[in-house]
Parts: C-alpha cells; sequence; structure tokens
C-alpha cells in the first residue's frame, strides 16, 4: 500500500508540474504590446536608418523572458514593388512560432508565404538587442508580421564563437 502512495504522489506531482511548465510557457511569460502609433512597425532604408512604416489594425506580444519573444501582426497599403525599392531585404527570415492562442500570427503559413515569394521580408531594425535583428514580413495582400530573430553576430556570440567580420563586440564580452 505505500509503494502505491509513493507511485501515486510521484505521478501526481509530475501531472502539477507538466501542467504548470506549459502553462508558464504558453501564457504566463507574455503581455500584450500595447500600440503606440507609428513607430510599432519601423523598417530599415536601404543604406539607412529605421523608419516608421505607415500601417493599421497593428497587434503585439512580448515576453521579459526572451528577446526572441516578440509578435506582431498589422496590416499596410503598401505593395511589394515600393517596400522593396525602398527597404533593406531581409534574406535569412525564419518565423518563430507564437503560442496557438495568438491567432494572427501563423509561422508556417507566413514560411510558406516567404519561400514562395507571396510574401517579402525586410530588416525592421538590426540589433533591437545585441545578436537579435526586428524582422519584418508583407505578404500580397497587406498583412504584416513582426519577430525577433538571432542574427550571424548574436550566433557566434551566444554559442562562444569568435564573431564574423563586420559585428559588435558584444557589450560587457570578451
Amino acid at each position: 500500500m505505500t509503494g502505491r502512495l509513493a507511485g501515486l504522489a510521484i505521478v501526481l506531482s509530475a501531472l502539477v508540474a507538466g501542467i504548470a511548465l506549459y502553462y508558464l510557457q504558453v501564457y504566463h511569460f507574455y503581455a500584450t504590446v500595447e500600440a503606440r502609433g507609428p513607430d510599432d512597425v519601423r523598417l530599415t532604408v536601404a543604406g539607412g536608418a529605421p523608419e516608421p512604416l505607415a500601417h493599421e489594425a497593428f497587434q503585439a506580444i512580448d515576453a521579459y523572458s526572451s528577446p526572441i519573444r516578440y509578435r506582431a501582426c498589422f496590416t499596410t497599403g503598401l505593395d511589394h514593388a515600393t517596400l522593396a525599392a525602398r527597404y533593406t531585404p531581409y534574406p535569412r527570415a525564419e518565423p518563430r512560432n507564437a503560442p496557438g492562442w495568438f491567432g494572427c500570427f501563423d509561422a508556417a503559413e507566413i514560411g510558406a508565404a516567404l519561400k514562395d515569394r507571396r510574401a517579402h521580408a525586410f530588416l525592421g531594425q538590426r540589433d533591437i538587442t545585441y545578436g537579435i535583428d526586428r524582422v519584418v514580413a508583407v505578404t500580397e495582400d497587406g498583412r504584416g508580421f513582426v519577430w525577433h530573430q538571432i542574427n550571424p553576430c548574436g550566433a557566434a556570440a551566444f554559442d562562444g564563437l569568435t564573431l564574423p567580420e563586420g559585428c559588435d563586440p558584444q557589450p560587457g564580452g570578451s
């Protein structure tokens, strides 16, 4: 009988821990980002600095637990030709999954649209945090998506490797 109670206690503890871990990862750390205006979506001008992008219907979430948990959705009336002529492309764009409850952001759909060239990715801002770029993708129908992505400098720095040429030194690093 004591063995059954011990086994039941272990199973119940594991179940509670699993539920808590799931809740923390999917819900707890995320917070809604309130729209502030034109600066909510910015794109980097080719050879220049980030500037606000005209947009509507902005929704975003972020988490203080990681610099790559930022996700946002918006709409814009600008077409691909206009965007491509003015802003810096982001060739290595890889959308990151968002929690299922943030319904406007579907990483698989965005990734397929990028692959099929129904969407184009642009640099929102380089090094929003050291080694992390803000990436903005816009589809043919004007839907836009934003996420944070580790850039090559960040990947090397975070893995303790020699930084590629052109990378700024890591703040506080050696």
